[in-house]
């Protein structure tokens, strides 16, 4: 066993009809104590994924260890594994402390041990009180915390989530987002989390796996994956990014690449290995470019048309023409003086090379 690693994940393969990969060759370490997101669109692999792990689904090739030893044949019931699932599963004819029970009475706990776990687990999601309820009588996040702490209550050391926040309105997702981060923190125990859903991902991740097509595309922690996407795939999965197609004309020094894209010449950094003449995705985030900077401030400067503006509150959305398309994105912050700008205006844009990268040209990812 490595160091410090809970889960690994070794060649990992699974089919269902013996032709089409659902996962492929998944090579996957996890830390004790880490929480890992598996973040992708449906059909991504990110479910099976988990479910391999739980034991439910067998791998077509490949090996599963947990703490160095392997797992492919131990049943799921005696891989001591929590789960917690989008539709709760809890037993509504039980009472919520009976639903906790029911995990440490089947693994023989004495009556007093349990009661004193099932209290322990409430207190830990802030639901002391509730132990005589029924799950009918709770709400959708109260029902949420129950099912999580029945995951927590028989103290396993690692924890699965498959979508468990998708039935819950959008505040609050927020707010049980951050309360699973703080149970996370407050017992050190590992996680591997399953989501569609970006923000979700980014805020309560140590590390995220971005999958497409049963393949990892990218991992890294949060700040990697917006800051330094390696694919075009990524890039245009994680966070709003402005995309342009074009073709490198020149190799310059330090990984810089000069690509003509819609009339323009604009400067990136080389993330992709290509030459001369090759296709490339250039991308850029919209609150990274400036409009009308100081002129010769920045390497890359544009001149572009505004389309339309949409008021978020706190910033503004800016679509533009230029590049060649007309919904390049700029954000700005919703501050005084932002109303000199209006529809139909000619601005510069302005943005650095080290805000730009140049990464492999996908289709559909322009």
């Amino acid at each position: 066993m490595t160091e410090g690693i809970h889960v690994e994940f070794d060649g990992v393969s699974k089919s269902y009809d013996g032709r089409t990969l659902v996962v492929e060759d998944l090579n996957l370490r996890i830390r004790t104590g880490e929480f890992v997101t598996l973040l992708g669109p449906s059909g991504s692999g990110k479910t099976t994924i988990l479910m391999m792990l739980a034991g439910f689904q067998a791998p077509t090739a490949g090996e599963i260890r947990l703490e160095g030893r392997p797992i492919q044949n131990l049943p799921a019931r005696k891989r001591g594994i929590g789960m917690v699932f989008q539709n709760y599963a809890l037993f509504p004819h039980m009472t919520v402390g009976g639903n906790l029970a029911f995990p440490l009475e089947v693994r023989g706990l004495a009556p007093d041990e349990c009661r004193e776990r099932v209290d322990r687990a409430l207190r830990l999601v802030r639901l002391e009180g509730f132990a005589d309820r029924r799950p009918g009588q709770l709400s959708g996040g109260q029902q949420q915390r129950v099912a999580i702490a029945r995951a927590l209550v028989f103290e396993p050391s690692l924890v699965l989530m498959d979508e468990p926040l998708g039935a819950l309105d959008r505040s609050l997702r927020e707010e049980m987002q951050y309360e699973i981060r703080r149970i996370h923190q407050t017992l050190g125990v590992t996680v591997v989390y399953v989501t569609h859903d970006q923000q979700e991902a980014m805020v309560m991740s140590d590390r995220i796996a971005v999958l497409r097509g049963g393949v990892v595309e990218q991992i890294a922690a949060p700040e990697g994956l917006y800051e330094e996407p390696e694919r075009a795939f990524v890039a245009s999965f994680i966070g709003e990014n402005n995309r342009l197609h074009g073709r490198v004309t020149r190799l310059l020094d330090g990984d810089v690449c000069e690509v003509e894209t819609g009339g323009e010449r604009v400067r990136a950094l080389r993330v992709v290995e290509c030459a001369e003449g090759d296709e490339v995705t250039l991308s850029i985030r919209p609150e990274r470019i400036a409009i009308d900077p100081e002129e010769g401030r920045y390497t890359n400067e544009v001149t572009a048309v505004v389309v339309d503006m949409t008021f978020l509150g706190d910033h503004l959305r800016i679509r533009l023409s230029a590049c060649g398309r007309r919904d390049f994105i700029v954000t700005i912050p919703n501050v005084l003086g932002h109303g000199g700008l209006l529809v139909g205006d000619t601005v510069r844009l302005g943005w650095t090379v080290s805000d730009c990268r140049a990464l492999n040209h996908e289709r559909g990812t322009e």
